[in-house]
């Protein structure tokens, strides 16, 4: 039990997820859909740069160079799941603008966001 709470972050990011999810799948309004979907992604960015944390580790930059010894790799953070975050953030707010934008259009063509009344008035 005491591991399970230790882990509390990870409780979050999965609560934020099943948030998003629910939203994405059983909301009707296409905005709270939209909205979903960036709770879903956001807490999927936040548990990637929360595991990619070690303890007592430093960034990967050294100081030293006249160092003559092996660097050891367990002494620094891997900055790779960082970057590959900062490119979804960059991916979620590209695909957030063009979701507006169609979300727009839509409300401009049916005058509403409604999806059931949208499917109504399609057939």
């Amino acid at each position: 039990m005491e591991y399970i709470v230790s882990k509390y972050n990870f409780w979050i990011y999965i609560l934020l997820m099943m948030i998003g999810f629910y939203a994405m799948i059983g909301k009707k309004n296409l905005m709270k859909k939209l909205i979903g979907m960036n709770i879903f992604q956001t807490a999927i960015i936040l548990y990637f740069v929360s595991i990619a944390v070690k303890t007592g580790a430093t960034m990967p930059i050294l100081l030293n160079h006249g160092h003559h010894g092996p660097i050891e790799a367990v002494h620094y953070i891997n900055p790779l799941p960082h970057v590959l975050m900062l490119t979804a953030i960059v991916v979620m707010v590209s695909t957030t603008g063009v979701a507006l934008a169609i979300v727009k259009m839509i409300y401009n063509r049916y005058g509403t966001l409604e999806e059931d009344e949208i499917l109504e008035m399609r057939r």
